[in-house]
């Protein structure tokens, strides 16, 4: 046995004959005749296993000197002896956190047990904590988060395919976390220490996609006041990731096939053509074998692209997951937000294990967030994380509209203003989810996109 008690009191008697006791069962015992002597001490050692202090001392009492040790580090078992007069004053300071009191004069068979009791739990404490920090790394990869079969064959699958340079095509719903799947790739390739640069095609009307992707010359249209590097030329040595590729059009589909069959690009209104070496990771909700015979994507796009496919799954079909995620983020949001959240009911576990999650884990991550900010303890509740359904919200996702035209003024209003407003409250109403909010407008979310940037209403 070598663990080490720091023993706080001001009386050398006692200090020496607690020592002694203390010794003999094999601790390593550092004495300090006050709190202020215990603080030094214990900035000086990080080996203390257990703080054994006098309660009642001149200048910093016991309670005093445990606080301070907290805002140094996470603080050892720490034990307050106390007369029969401050009992009340130790029960309280439990409450605060520490671990245990005994009353003078002392028992020692007590206060061996007491000492043991304190030091072995903390030793299982510590390694229950480790065991939990090593089991969430194993079950973390690139900031992907799985125990699941599902998942762990996708790490697999990234560990063998991202130190290749063949393209990529990634399947999976919205916020199924395709763009952090393709970071994984990214950092396991060996262009990890260049750019990933990533663009969304759903974002973008079809003449930005283009300079955005190309690049543009100094008057290649109007406001092209400078020449601009565009992204894959910006992702040179690295890696692009296309991101809703379905939404594409197909002249730009031609284009960048061209660009995949030669790697040499044109800038928009340029004719130098560009040598750019870089590799192509893409993603897509849609079903693009469909689009091909409904002649709306490039077969041999497709070929080009999907040298290896990864499909994510929906979080609907990967639920062991659910409270490794959960538990995940309210670490994070906690320290985020300075909330001292710990877990969940399990009431809200329950529901959250039950919920459909249309919005995968995108949609889970915004349901922790707001947990936590709501939470009023340690554990957040249901209500907490299921905020209600808006009430003109139907069950078929269609808004009503008499709530927005209830106040038009005498003089109208006109169409462009409304559907500008409609579309504000619709995202707000389905708390930002723009596939979600594009089925209540009936609209695609590539036309969603188009009318938000129209708008100027912010795409994220």
């Amino acid at each position: 046995m070598n663990e080490t008690i720091l023993l706080v009191d001001d009386r050398k008697n006692t200090r020496k004959v607690l020592t002694a006791i203390l010794a003999d069962e094999g601790y390593e015992v550092l004495q300090a005749a006050s709190g202020s002597e215990a603080l030094k001490l214990f900035k000086q050692r990080q080996d203390v296993d257990l703080v054994l202090s006098d309660l009642k001392m001149p200048g910093m009492n016991g309670i005093e000197l445990y606080q301070k040790v907290r805002d140094v580090r996470e603080p050892p078992p720490f034990v307050i002896m106390t007369a029969h007069g401050t009992v009340k004053s130790a029960v309280q300071a439990m409450k605060g956190g520490i671990t245990n009191y005994l009353i003078k004069p002392l028992d020692f068979e007590e206060l061996m047990i007491v000492v043991e009791k304190a030091i072995r739990e903390s030793s299982i404490s510590r390694q229950l904590t480790s065991l939990k920090r090593k089991v969430r790394e194993e079950q973390a990869f690139h900031d992907l988060i799985g125990a699941s079969m599902e998942m762990q064959r996708i790490f697999e699958m990234v560990r063998t395919v991202g130190t290749t340079d063949a393209s990529i095509m990634i399947y999976g719903e919205t916020g199924t976390g395709k763009e952090l799947l393709a970071r994984a790739l990214h950092l396991e390739s060996s262009r990890r220490e260049a750019s990933l640069v990533c663009i969304n095609s759903a974002a973008l009307t079809e003449s930005l996609l283009e300079a955005e992707l190309f690049g543009y010359v100094k008057g290649a249209f109007t406001g092209a006041t400078s020449e601009k590097k565009g992204r894959l030329e910006a992702a040179d040595g690295g890696t692009l990731f296309l991101d809703e590729i379905g939404h594409m059009s197909k002249r730009l589909q031609s284009k960048l096939l061209r660009f995949l069959q030669e790697k040499h690009l044109e800038p928009v209104g340029g004719v130098e053509s560009r040598s750019v070496d870089v590799r192509i990771i893409a993603a897509t909700n849609l079903d693009l074998q469909a689009m091909i015979e409904d002649d709306r994507f490039l077969r041999d796009l497709l070929y080009r692209i999907e040298v290896i496919s990864i499909r994510v799954p929906p979080l609907r079909e990967r639920r062991d997951d659910i409270p490794l995620l959960t538990d995940h983020y309210i670490r994070h949001y906690a320290r985020q937000y300075g909330k001292p959240v710990e877990g969940v009911t399990a009431e809200a576990m329950s529901r959250l294990m039950a919920h459909p999650w249309p919005g995968n884990v995108r949609e889970l991550i915004n349901a922790i967030a707001r947990g936590v900010i709501l939470s009023k303890g340690r554990l957040i509740t249901a209500d907490d994380v299921f905020e209600k359904a808006p009430e003109d919200v139907g069950a078929a996702g269609g808004i009503q509209a008499q709530g927005l035209l209830r106040d038009l003024p005498e003089h109208g209003v006109s169409l462009k203003d409304l559907e500008m407003e409609l579309i504000r409250l619709t995202l707000d109403r389905c708390r930002g989810n723009k596939s979600f909010a594009a089925k209540c407008l009936g609209i695609s979310r590539k036309a969603l996109y188009e009318k938000m940037n129209r708008y100027g209403i912010p795409l994220s």
